[in-house]
């Protein structure tokens, strides 16, 4: 029996609520935009319209797979962030949030630089460097990857942002020392992986079944990369220049250990929606 546009978007909230999915309704709405091709004004103007069958089955097949854990982000193949539409892939993780603290905190910073060259280290999506170039329009952003999977996307949402003109993207190991020929920076930003690798089995299904292992894993503690960033990208950035930090569940402290030891000062912490601490920054000292 044919259903309304309206009715199958009610179907799959409830479906989604039903399973302890905490978004269902932005969820159901995207996955029936995505499944009908219509835009989510359209959703709303042809909610009393009866979908064909075809769209019909679309809709409760995407269902299924997300009731099975597959994220709503991966099944579209797009997720907004920062107000900016992004593509995304199973190769990055899904833009979170809480990382928008650490773009606002970077923001903050770049603004007050003027002229600001920044480094997305781990950049995955670019997200991260990419929100940061909408907003601080005279900044020019190195969204830097290992992935090459992962550099396609970035290449594709530096287009889709329409931010090619002060965005590139490039192939960069955060754990090896930087080239010289990179040139400094006044503010790093890094989002790196930080999930101790045994904790990595024991996280939610959504996450340890479909996200990319490669972004997730920090090693033994999850800290291998705070370390290897601190340590050899330092020189990379200009005297006075940030860093920026998103770290995981009680990290913050061993974050803020490391830049200290490193010659970093004005090492501060920053709490996220949910009271978290979850982005740690300092300053290069001008005498290191």
């Amino acid at each position: 029996m044919s259903t309304t546009y309206n009715n199958l978007y009610m179907d799959l909230r409830a479906g989604l609520k039903a399973a302890g999915v905490e978004m269902a309704t932005l969820e159901a709405r995207e996955l029936v935009c995505f499944a009908t091709g219509k835009s989510r004004e359209e959703l709303v103007r042809d909610g009393a319209l009866y979908a064909s069958p075809e769209l019909e089955e679309r809709t409760y097949d995407l269902l299924k797979r997300r009731l099975a854990g597959e994220p709503v982000a991966y099944l579209i193949g797009e997720w907004e962030f920062f107000g900016l539409p992004l593509d995304i892939s199973s190769d990055v993780l899904i833009p979170r949030a809480d990382t928008e603290v650490l773009v606002a905190q970077a923001i903050d910073f770049c603004r007050s630089v003027g002229e600001c060259r920044v480094l997305d280290l781990c950049a995955g999506s670019g997200c991260v460097g990419l929100a940061i170039a909408s907003q601080t329009q005279q900044s020019r952003v190195v969204l830097g990857e290992l992935s090459e999977a992962a550099l396609k996307i970035c290449r594709q949402n530096i287009r889709r942002c329409g931010l090619s003109g002060r965005v590139i993207s490039l192939q960069i190991d955060a754990r090896q020392k930087p080239s010289v020929a990179l040139g400094e920076f006044q503010c790093i930003v890094s989002n790196p992986p930080y999930i101790p690798a045994g904790d990595i089995p024991g996280l939610e299904p959504a996450v340890r079944d479909y996200e990319p292992h490669l972004a997730l894993d920090g090693g033994e503690d999850g800290l291998d990369f705070y370390r290897d960033i601190v340590q050899k990208w330092r020189e990379a950035l200009s005297p006075g220049g940030r860093l920026y930090f998103e770290v995981g569940i009680g990290q913050a402290d061993s974050a803020l250990r490391i830049m200290r030891a490193a010659g970093f000062g004005d090492i501060q912490v920053v709490k996220d929606t949910h009271d978290i601490p979850r982005v740690v920054f300092g300053t290069l000292c001008a005498e290191v």
